[in-house]
């Protein structure tokens, strides 16, 4: 697998969790940072208390309703936002401000002079202190108010309930009495006018001379029964009409071939109709039965076929007649409701015409006095409902609750702020890794270095505990270096003693410790090597060997030592050493590159492997100095640490010296950190032993002579490091 956002394109959901996984220490880092610093600042804000009460508000049902049909309370919820709306208004908020003096004591709460107005207390306590909200598809509102003083918030929460309930009842009480005013006045009024109908109805009376004739008789009751007896006909003649045109308009609809299904003694009660059919179902399974035994052109089939066929045109003919006796019957029915209507008209009119003019006058007097009576009335009842329902009591707001001083604060939430801190954390660690492995540039698999430098990868060494190379070392660790070992020796030419340096680009990068376990795992191999440590600015390497620093190259190099007198033997087996010296203020620069040159010619009598612990490359002159010398040089990169610019240009300087670069060596990789790596860190495992089982081990050694390995019986599977 290639490393994550290695390809912006490639990018999956495996890659992205790879970053994780590398970057889980500093993911931890950035949320514990987080979640520390909420807890510093949730320790130190001001506690608030939160005191609720809740109320029930249900919508007036209406004015009048004592005695009409009563319906069920029901959720209104723009009712219920206009008194949410309500509750919030200064109308309310205002008068609880100046019940609890609630001006003087948030000026003293604020830190302010004097006290505040109530325009400013009524903005401060909908900013921060009150919350009145409901719950989805409920009645019931809950008052929350939040306050440093618990006894506070208990108060104005209470306060606010209080208050709105005595200005609900309030406005409902004002519009009863309005509307009770405004019905008396208008029932006074209709009665005035009633008591002036009347008199001109007593006038006409007078007038007519018609004191004995009943009001409500108008016609006669010979006349009003012929009426409702001929529209009584025309209604039954209408139905019976309609009824007939639709079995006839349903009967035409209905294909010819398919009206034979019809026929039966309920849908058309036609006896030559209903014999037809039968004969035609006889013939019918006549023709079936000589069709099983007789061939298509028997005579007796032919027969029997042509006499269905008869009796099926004669049914045809039936039924077509049966169609047009319906129409027939619809229009007949048709034409007697047309005649009917006719008549009726005329009734009506004859009776209108023959009504006595004289009575009309006193007939609309009557029929008004009526209607202004009717209209009192109903004004009398409707002002007595209304009586009886304003004293009726009505609950359409409940107090469900009396809100208590809190105990606990409520504000910080220690809870809520723990979880929003590891969220808000974790969620920027993520983003932080991932943004650090976007724009990270360093060289951080094998296919990059290959890729982008051009040169073979030599050796992969993991991220190691015990760098030093101190004894009782797991194998598993030597198996990088002895693979780097074989590595090199396949770069180089055979059975010829060869000089080396290891390079960086930058300090750092763990070059010396990987040279020193390179060196022993060398001699352990069989060589006979040589380590000296030209880093003469930092020296590290008489550290790693605990030999002492002087004397070393530094007083060869001067002349005044020679180089059997600094080379400390046999460090480990076949390994010699020479340190750095007494190098404060010594830089190697061409001036001794001719002495370096003597030195590395006496050495390959004596060594088949010379090795030179250098400086970084970049910004000092002794990596080029020694490069220019030995036969082959280095460069090892510390996974995920320079950019790759760095170390391209560490190349460049490199190729410019005309030495060989032999290779790349991939420093102090992570064991997690890709399938890249797999082949370097987890098939080492293989040859992993405890300290105990080494010691009792008496394998064959493995030793390297040239290019080429013998088996040594009588020594450890590993020389001690």
């Amino acid at each position: 697998m290639a490393a994550p956002f290695a390809s912006k394109d490639n990018t999956t959901l495996a890659d992205f969790l790879q970053v994780l996984r590398l970057r889980k220490a500093l993911i931890a880092l950035i949320v514990s940072l987080v979640v520390l610093t909420t807890l510093a600042v949730t320790a130190l804000l001001p506690r608030w208390y939160l005191a609720t009460t809740k109320i029930r508000v249900e919508k007036p049902e209406g004015e009048v309703k004592l005695f009409q049909a009563q319906t069920s309370s029901y959720y209104d919820p723009y009712f219920l936002q206009d008194q949410l709306r309500t509750m919030r208004s200064e109308i309310i908020i205002y008068p609880v401000i100046e019940n609890l003096q609630l001006n003087t004591r948030l000026a003293g709460m604020l830190g302010a002079k004097g006290k505040l107005t109530n325009a400013q207390s009524y903005l401060y306590l909908l900013a921060k202190m009150l919350r009145i909200d409901s719950q989805r598809s409920s009645s019931i509102i809950e008052i929350d108010v939040f306050a440093q003083d618990a006894a506070l918030a208990a108060s104005i929460a209470n306060e606010v309930a209080r208050v709105y309930s005595e200005n609900r009842i309030s406005f409902a009480t004002s519009e009863q009495r309005k509307g009770l005013a405004q019905l008396r006045k208008e029932l006074e009024a209709q009665e005035m006018e009633v008591s002036r109908q009347r008199d001109a109805v007593e006038k006409l009376r007078e007038d007519l001379n018609i004191s004995g004739i009943d009001l409500n008789a108008r016609y006669s009751d010979m006349e009003i029964e012929t009426l409702r007896q001929m529209q009584n006909s025309l209604i039954a003649l209408s139905v019976d009409a309609i009824g007939r045109k639709t079995r006839w308009e349903i009967f035409q609809s209905i294909p010819i071939e398919n009206r034979i299904s019809l026929v039966n003694a309920e849908l058309i009660q036609d006896p030559n109709i209903q014999n037809l059919l039968q004969a035609y179902l006889i013939a019918d399974q006549t023709v079936s039965k000589l069709k099983d035994r007789l061939g298509e052109n028997h005579p007796e089939l032919i027969s029997a076929v042509g006499n269905r066929a008869k009796i099926r045109e004669q049914l045809d003919t039936q039924l077509s007649g049966y169609e047009s006796s319906l129409e027939i019957s619809y229009k007949e029915a048709d034409s007697r409701v047309a005649e009917l209507k006719r008549q009726l008209s005329q009734a009506k009119i004859d009776q209108i015409l023959s009504a006595r003019d004289r009575m009309r006058p006193f007939e609309e007097s009557a029929q008004k006095l009526d209607d202004e009576t009717r209209l009192m009335t109903t004004l009398k009842l409707t002002l007595r409902q209304r009586e009886i329902d304003y004293q009726v009591p009505k609950r359409t707001i409940e107090i469900l609750n009396i809100a208590e001083s809190p105990t606990r604060p409520s504000r910080p939430s220690w809870p809520l702020n723990i979880s929003f801190s590891l969220i808000f954390g974790l969620i920027l660690g993520v983003g932080v890794s991932v943004l650090l492995e976007y724009f990270d540039t360093s060289f951080r698999t094998v296919t990059d270095i290959e890729t982008k430098l051009n040169l073979p990868a030599l050796g992969v060494i993991p991220f190691m505990h015990n760098p030093n190379g101190e004894e009782e070392i797991d194998q598993a660790e030597e198996e990088p270096f002895r693979v780097l070992h074989t590595n090199i020796n396949m770069a180089l030419k055979p059975g010829e003693p060869a000089s080396l340096v290891l390079f960086s680009a930058g300090p750092g990068e763990g070059k010396s410790t990987t040279l020193h376990r390179l060196t022993r795992s060398m001699a352990a191999a069989g060589e006979r090597v040589i380590l000296i440590d030209s880093d003469l600015r930092r020296p590290t390497q008489h550290k790693l060997a605990h030999c002492s620093r002087e004397p070393g190259l530094c007083e060869v190099l001067l002349g005044r030592k020679t180089m059997d007198e600094v080379v400390q033997r046999s460090i480990a087996p076949n390994l010699d050493f020479v340190p750095s010296g007494a190098s404060a203020g010594f830089t190697l620069n061409l001036l001794y590159g001719n002495r370096l040159k003597e030195i590395i010619t006496t050495l390959r009598l004596n060594y088949d492997k010379i090795i030179f612990d250098s400086p970084p490359i970049i910004g000092v002159s002794d990596a080029s100095v020694l490069a220019s010398e030995v036969d082959g040089t280095i460069l090892l990169i510390q996974h995920r640490r320079n950019p790759q610019s760095m170390v391209v240009r560490a190349q460049q300087i490199i190729d410019s010296i005309k030495t060989p670069l032999l290779g790349v060596v991939l420093n102090q990789v992570p064991s997690g950190s890709g399938e890249d790596y797999g082949y370097y860190t987890h098939n080492y495992s293989y040859y992993s032993e405890t300290p105990k089982q080494r010691r009792s081990s008496q394998t064959s050694a493995v030793k390297k002579t040239g290019d080429h390995l013998t088996l040594n019986e009588s020594g450890p599977s590993d020389p001690p490091v």
